[in-house]
């Protein structure tokens, strides 16, 4: 037993003369660094600030953006082609304002619509969570279930619209 206690003190021993603090006070390794050199500064200017209630920002336009975008989704709507939310299913490309990128559509249930994302897209379009079909139209959701963008059918393997911004968007196989 009273090996045991020994072996147990010198292991303790061990594990605290490790962690023993120790100090260098050799006047021979003492540094200090050269003192810094002061810069020039420019002149300083002075001046009356602008009214901070003032914006800086141009005024918004009176016509939004994309409005013939908006306005060809009511010929795109009546030319639009019959679709369901099974056709809908898979990998898509997406071309929106001249960037690609690719969305997938499940049958997922996510709110009021289904599962639905992007890979690589920029934008508005980053936000997508969800989608749905309303008649001969998809809608592009956000994860609050808001219109991200609207689509319809052109073409066998083709869906064009807008967004909510009223960029141009397109889907394709």
């Amino acid at each position: 037993m009273r090996f045991k206690y020994a072996a147990t003190a010198a292991v303790m021993g061990l594990a605290l003369a490790g962690c023993q603090r120790t100090a260098y006070n050799d006047s021979n390794l003492s540094y200090s660094p050269p003192p810094l050199q002061a810069a020039p500064m420019g002149s300083v200017q002075a001046g009356q600030l602008p009214d901070p209630t003032a914006s800086q920002f141009p005024a918004a336009p009176t016509t939004t953006p994309g409005a013939g975008a908006m306005g060809d989704n009511t010929q795109l709507a009546s030319n639009a082609m019959d679709v369901t939310k099974e056709s809908m299913v898979g990998s898509w490309k997406v071309n929106s304002s001249g960037k690609s990128c690719d969305m997938f559509l499940t049958l997922t249930n996510l709110g009021s619509g289904s599962r639905g994302g992007t890979r690589g897209c920029v934008g508005e379009l980053t936000a997508m969570g969800s989608w749905e079909v309303s008649g001969k139209q998809v809608v592009i959701k956000d994860r609050n279930g808001g219109s991200l963008g609207t689509l319809y059918k052109t073409a066998d393997s083709r869906f064009d619209g807008s967004t909510a911004s009223g960029q141009s968007i397109s889907l394709s196989r």
